[in-house]
């Protein structure tokens, strides 16, 4: 990514040397940042003066000079203290429009540039400073642990919603009701189903509280045929598969039919107000006892594409006859809903197969934003429903959010729109997108808050602790352990984000589209249906998992767990990372470890709010500071095979001589330890002896 840490210290020597009238120049003093001590207000909105501050080693420079927009302002030592000046300028009020700046540094006759990536020695626009006047993210969101439910596989509360047997037919075969909880998933699982439901995550609200989670992200609980979800078959009901059936009449399909508009069982489970409603009054329930815990609840929305079986397009005919709803567009070109789909034949209705199907899945038709108004204001209407009463949900993540549309520009302007009718309805709700690639357009402050953090956190941390890419399809050697392509991936990435969305950006190690991190420790490249699930369980490294939840835990963002992760389980990509929780066979140390990696992380604002600092990158070692001006703490990585000895300078994190860190937790390659060790920084430096597959996190005294 253009970054070398190697050739980051090499700069900071030569611009060093290259300062003849300052001798003992620190460029590795310099730093400034988006955080609450270095842009105050750190979100300000219109009309808002900004102060700036700018961070130099004590009388060390001539002048710092703050570049905006073209403009030159010469900043001024506010505050010091015994190792640096706090140089600080205050901005005209603000207007609407992005606000971008760098630092210019004088000292003699030579001069260095500060920009997101660091000490710079010329000026590259791509990684200025930005604010976005009026751009918030949720207080509530930043650095708060979130907790991934795939609601099938977590727990079955209530057995009698469950799906049956041949219930109704999909994809090639006719579903599937697993009775066996801890059976692996099918290679093609789609069908299967396991009873996971909402009675089951409010079961389990006290084991997920004590965990510390505040916040549950549960993958799409909207009426759907799949055990995924994805395919929505009502975006204005709860399905009763995972609420409420008070409704079960009819008949599951008998053997060889294939036709679903003979499931009138499955029909009267769907398509029954009486269940429909009170699986949305469940559902209400439970979001009112997260948050009378002080917990949060967000949904998945997939409005990219719907499902075959979605009431507007009526591929299965299961709502042809049915009371209330109207005609679909696939038996009828008279459909109320034929604009919500592009067809290419307008002559072959009825049954016309020819709309447009996400990835060319008929499964999973695409909707056709620009063609109708109405679907589009639908969709608005359906964001804005469940983060409104009587649900009050808290946000959305956003699946595929980047495909929605047919062009970026249609794309862009329609998450304008949904940002202001979420926010209009609950302005403390998040918009999380699903986003692989570069975020900045959509981040800047009038479309979605964060994104699912691939780029500047799940790739990098994997890459360097496993060498395996994160679907467990490629094992790289070259960027196992390799501190340059990790520091430099990390700070290109994160330069693309404004500070509001790093700190509420979604930080997973696994997720239901990904191998387990867990599994990935195991350096073998491999799915389910080439190797079998078992070769997932299979010589994988706890040490290393702990090792990636300290960092996950102090690194920016909002800690994401994905279900069971905690206990310890495995999995290949999709299917197998989407095995149900291990209920009575969790690996309770791994859970003890999660719950006491949460607390810190929760009883440490800096970890939540604070700046970050790398201090030290060699093969298989991180050393990184996290730091504001009442706390700082300190995180070193060790993923080799043996022993390694830290020298490390922490005066950048404004340390001196005897000065103390504690330690709060020393993770190892078989288990961990919290005892309260002292290490003292002497000659300027912290010595840290760290053991084989370690981390370890202290906190200044």
């Amino acid at each position: 990514m253009g970054f070398s840490f190697k050739n980051f210290n090499k700069a900071q020597k030569v611009l060093t040397y290259v300062f003849q009238n300052k001798p003992a120049l620190r460029p590795d003093a310099l730093f400034s940042d988006g955080t609450r001590d270095y842009r105050i207000p750190q979100e300000p909105m219109p009309g808002d003066e900004v102060t700036i501050k700018f961070r130099t080693a004590k009388a060390n420079v001539d002048m710092v000079y703050m570049i905006c927009d073209g403009e030159r302002y010469e900043m001024q030592v506010v505050e010091s203290d015994v190792l640096f000046d706090y140089h600080a300028v205050t901005l005209p009020p603000v207007g609407t429009d992005r606000v971008e700046y760098y630092f210019e540094v004088v000292a003699g006759n030579s001069t260095c540039y500060y920009n997101k990536l660091g000490v710079q020695t010329e000026v590259n626009p791509t990684y200025n400073f930005c604010i976005a006047p009026g751009f918030s993210t949720p207080d509530w969101a930043k650095g708060a642990v979130f907790y991934q439910i795939y609601v099938d596989r977590f727990c079955n509360g209530d057995t009698s919603n469950d799906v049956l047997d041949n219930e109704y037919y999909y994809i090639g075969e006719g579903t599937r009701r697993i009775t066996d909880w801890a059976k692996y998933p099918d290679a093609m699982d789609v069908r299967c189903f396991y009873g996971g439901d909402l009675q089951g995550v409010m079961n389990k609200l006290d084991y997920l509280q004590d965990l510390g989670v505040e916040v549950l992200y549960l993958n799409p609980i909207f009426v759907s045929p799949s055990n995924h979800k994805y395919d929505i078959q009502d975006y204005d009901y709860i399905d009763p598969h995972l609420g409420c059936i008070v409704k079960d009449e009819g008949e599951c399909l008998q053997p060889g039919d294939t036709l679903n508009k003979n499931s009138t069982r499955y029909i009267t489970r769907v398509t029954s107000k009486e269940n429909l409603e009170a699986s949305n009054e469940l559902f209400r329930q439970l979001v009112e006892e997260v948050h009378r815990r002080g917990m949060k609840i967000i949904l998945d929305g997939v409005f990219n594409h719907c499902g075959s079986f979605n009431k507007w397009i009526d591929r299965e005919l299961i709502y042809e006859n049915q009371e209330g709803y109207e005609k679909g567009a696939y038996p009828a070109k008279d459909s109320p809903y034929h604009d919500f789909f592009k067809f290419h034949d307008e002559n072959a209705f009825p049954y016309n197969t020819t709309y447009d199907g996400w990835w060319g899945h008929d499964t999973l038709p695409k909707l056709n934003y620009e063609g109708s108004k109405e679907l589009y204001q639908y969709i608005l209407d359906v964001g804005k429903k469940w983060v409104s009463p009587p649900y009050n949900v808290d946000g959305w993540r956003l699946d595929v959010a980047a495909d929605l549309g047919h062009s970026e520009d249609f794309n862009h302007r329609f998450w304008r729109d949904f940002r202001k009718v979420v926010k209009e309805a609950n302005p403390n709700a998040i918009i999380l997108a699903e986003h692989y690639g570069d975020p900045y357009n959509w981040l800047q402050g009038d479309q979605w808050d964060t994104v699912m953090n691939y780029d500047a956190f799940m790739e990098p941390i994997t890459w360097f602790l496993t060498g395996v890419e994160k679907h467990s399809d490629e094992f790289r050697g070259d960027l196992l352990g390799n501190p340059d392509a990790f520091i430099g991936a990390m700070r290109h990435h994160m330069s693309r984000f404004h500070q509001q969305s790093i700190e509420v950006s979604m930080n997973e190690l696994s997720n239901h589209d990904h191998s387990r991190f867990l599994t990935r420790t195991n350096r073998r490249v491999g799915r389910t249906h080439s190797l079998g699930p078992d070769a997932a369980n299979e010589n994988v490294n706890k040490g290393v998992l702990r090792e990636a939840v300290v960092f996950q835990m102090t690194w920016p963002g909002a800690p994401t767990v994905y279900y069971g992760d905690e206990a310890g389980m495995c999995g290949w990509t999709d299917p197998d990372n989407r095995r149900t929780y291990p209920w009575g066979r969790e690996d309770k140390e791994l859970i003890l470890f999660h719950r006491d990696m949460i607390r810190i992380h929760k009883e440490n604002e800096v970890l939540k709010r604070g700046s970050l600092l790398f201090l030290y990158g060699a093969h298989k070692v991180i050393a990184y500071g996290r730091f504001d001006r009442k706390e700082k703490m300190l995180i070193v990585m060790n993923n080799n095979y043996e022993e390694v000895q830290l020298s490390l300078d922490v005066d950048r994190l404004g340390m001196v001589n005897g000065d103390t860190l504690k330690q709060l937790i020393l993770t190892t390659e078989e288990s961990y330890v919290l005892e309260p060790k002292l290490y003292r920084v002497e000659n300027n430096q912290l010595f840290v002896s760290m053991p084989k597959i370690s981390a370890i996190v202290l906190k200044a005294e």
